[in-house]
């Protein structure tokens, strides 16, 4: 089969024929194989928005008896579920199989950007590339739409171009003038030049030295995962059997009585949870699966060449005080030629790089590496008196990116975004490539595809200006009514109608009471973070079935903070066992998977790795008595080692109350032999790493120091005891 890439919003590839979508989504006109023009028949009838959300348990069944699907989807990203939404509010009966959790792969691991493509732009106008230039219009169209359709889930972010030579501002500035007027009237706000006066007073990080100013222009940011639940959920609102951990098995195929051709007409599915296998039966099975696009194409012929390219893109996540709350950083030139990005994110920063050439198609786990090149291009953007510490990575990733290329081409960087759609001999459709924000695009054309090639009774795109799950009753002040009416933390409430928009009162409805004065209800997973028990229980009837759904897509704790999204786990665990009727070695599997997920896909491994048994201790001979002497305040039986009792002794001769479990996690991250006791030499690991920066907020480090401080003004004897008299 050929290669062809897209043109005007995509490419049709089918039976060594192609054919251009002409239309855009008010249109429902095509060019079949012929050159004839198709107009599309329009479906009887508006589906309807149910109020009630099917359970997972009842969606598996209606796979299973609901006889032929119209549209039946591979795939739960962004993608395939806009591929389900757009088929189901059009009329279609339409099915979706997705073998993990919707959005575990890609789309929950993006830049979090709803963006036109800034890069893309440029790369137009000095080719003079004008598919590159109607990518980069379609995609700011789209942006748009995504705001407007989840204003809950997203917001315009300003993002700031630090200049530092004078020749680069009127270059960029005429470059972002034209992104502003590409956007034409979805321009979010107007492009502005800044003095470097005012650079400094809105970006106080940023280096200062030959800084001559700045320029600020407008993407979006959303929340990822949560925006691909909000499709997923909708779709299922409006009918369509969505169905997380279903695995597709094979194609199912019968023989065309006219052509005597083999046509897909369903899918051999395996539901991951309990085993059982069952044939879902469609019209049209579309194959909207990203990175594992090939894969899918190879279940319908062994022989079609690859026209998918995965590029990775690695993030880290640092503490909120390395960016202002509300501007974020672009650098469109680093030191290797990728693009550096610097963005306030769940009140974090998150810092990461574009496009890198991988042979993998699962997430590859982020190396020391990695992680190091991205600190370097941080530290050159921030002042010096900001030290870039390794221990402030709080959590580190790595996103698959399935862009579309000809199999020969080596170079990611000159391959643009855009789309293409392709029709197989037997009827397989498949979308690959894209971006998180042309999603309903993609979704759009895919669907006038499987109309056109299946001759599927249905109507226009509708999903323009349709809103998402949790947007419809949402504003800007829903969360005053949460706090006034159940009681909850502002904090707490705030996060919950950013999350969930008008679905937020029902996760307040099943909150726990604290028993506290106040809050009234709303117990929170870990201290530091707003994220609530009762989201659990909620989470479950948005369909996460295991313990990494509810940390990495339902909250998003482990793309925040590894380490406190393991030691929310066992909580977590404890509250779907009791919802799911887990046993304990299922509780204990649960566990150990999740365990799991954080140390190698969140960069837990390398965080952990900064602190090991074979660690150096650099530090002077002044501090090594220093800290020992500390370490002896605890250590009062001369063992040369500390155990949790030593700890409680301590901590009660300074009238400090604090619980076991809470104390064995403390010892625990320092406990590198893992023998239940922190030995002297452990602790001096520690604490040289700590001073190089290798680690910071180590809980161990600062109870000793802030006990030990205690310890001393208790004992500390005054030296005027008369009295003070005249």
């Amino acid at each position: 089969m050929a290669f062809q890439k897209a043109v005007k919003g995509t490419a049709l590839i089918g039976g060594g024929a192609i054919a251009t979508v002409f239309g855009l989504s008010q249109f429902s006109q095509y060019r079949n194989k012929h050159g004839a023009l198709v107009q599309v028949q329009a479906a009887e009838g508006a589906p309807v928005r149910k109020d009630h959300l099917p359970t997972r348990e009842q969606q598996i069944l209606a796979l299973q008896t609901s006889g032929e699907f119209d549209v039946l989807v591979i795939g739960g990203g962004a993608t395939g579920c806009g591929c389900a939404l757009d088929a189901a509010t059009r009329g279609l009966k339409t099915a979706l199989l997705e073998r993990d959790d919707f959005s575990s792969g890609t789309s929950s691991r993006s830049t979090k950007l709803i963006h036109g493509g800034v890069r893309y732009l440029q790369k137009a106008i000095m080719k003079l590339d004008f598919e590159q230039y109607r990518m980069v219009k379609e995609a700011l169209e789209e942006r748009a739409h995504l705001l407007q359709s989840a204003p809950h889930l997203s917001a315009a972010l300003p993002i700031m171009l630090p200049i530092y030579k004078w020749w680069q501002l009127p270059y960029y500035w005429i470059g972002i003038k034209l992104y502003d007027l590409v956007a034409g009237s979805q321009c979010l706000k107007s492009s502005y030049v800044l003095t470097k006066a005012r650079a400094l007073e809105l970006f106080p990080m940023l280096r200062r030295d030959k800084l001559v100013g700045a320029i600020v222009y407008y993407d979006g940011q959303h929340n990822d995962a949560r925006m691909n639940l909000a499709i997923a959920l909708t779709a299922a609102r409006y009918g369509a059997a969505t169905a997380n951990y279903a695995e597709v098995r094979h194609l199912l195929k019968t023989t065309d009585t006219e052509s005597g051709r083999q046509r897909v007409c369903g899918v051999r599915c395996r539901d991951v949870l309990t085993g059982k296998e069952f044939d879902v039966r469609a019209k049209c099975v579309i194959n909207a699966t990203g990175p594992f696009t090939d894969s899918v194409r190879k279940m319908d012929d062994q022989e079609v060449p690859n026209i998918c390219q995965p590029s990775a893109g690695v993030h880290i996540v640092m503490p909120g005080y390395y960016s202002p709350d509300n501007m974020g950083l672009l650098d469109p030139a680093t030191s290797d030629g990728r693009v550096i990005f610097f963005l306030p994110w769940e009140k974090m920063t998150i810092a990461g790089t574009t496009d890198s050439p991988t042979d993998v198609t699962s997430h590859p786990i982020p190396t020391e590496e990695d992680i190091n090149f991205i600190l370097s291009e941080v530290r050159n953007y921030l002042g010096t008196d900001v030290e870039v510490r390794r221990g402030d990575v709080l959590a580190a990733w790595s996103g698959i990116r399935p862009l579309v290329t000809n199999p020969d081409s080596k170079d990611t960087q000159s391959i643009s975004r855009n789309h293409v759609v392709t029709v197989s001999d037997s009827g397989l459709i498949t979308i690959a490539g894209g971006k998180w924000t042309t999603y309903r695009a993609m979704a759009r054309d895919t669907i006038d595809a499987a109309i056109q090639e299946h001759n599927l009774k249905a109507g226009s795109c509708k999903t323009m200006g349709l809103q998402l799950e949790g947007a419809q009753d949402w504003s800007p002040t829903l969360y005053i009514r949460l706090v006034q009416d159940y009681g909850l933390e502002s904090e707490v409430a705030q996060h919950l109608a950013s999350t969930y928009g008008d679905k937020a009162f029902e996760v307040a409805k099943i909150a726990q009471v604290t028993g506290k004065r106040w809050p009234i209800v709303g117990k929170r997973l870990v201290s530091e973070f707003p994220y609530i028990e009762a989201e659990v229980v909620y989470g479950i009837k948005e369909y996460a079935r295991t313990a990494v759904d509810i940390i990495s897509r339902r909250t998003r704790l482990a793309f925040l903070n590894v380490q406190a999204a393991d030691e929310a786990l066992p909580r977590i665990v404890d509250i779907m066992a009791k919802e799911l009727n887990w046993c304990e070695q299922k509780k204990k599997e649960q566990l150990e998977i999740a365990k799991t997920f954080l140390y190698y896909e969140m960069g837990y491994k390398v965080k952990t790795d900064q602190l090991t048994d074979s660690s150096e201790i650099s530090l002077a001979p002044s501090d090594i008595e220093r800290y020992k002497k500390r370490f002896r305040m605890f250590d009062k039986d001369k063992k040369g080692f500390i155990t949790i009792l030593d700890v409680q002794r301590v901590l009660q001769s300074i009238s400090v109350q604090m619980d076991e479990n809470t104390l064995h996690e403390i010892l625990n991250e320092v406990d590198l032999n893992k023998n239940g006791q922190v030995e002297l030499n452990e602790f001096l690991q520690l604490m040289s790493a700590i001073q190089k920066g290798r680690v910071s907020g180590s809980r161990l480090a600062v109870l000793m120091k802030s006990a030990e401080e205690n310890l001393r003004r208790r004992q500390a004897i005054p030296v005027d005891r008369s009295g003070g008299g005249l």
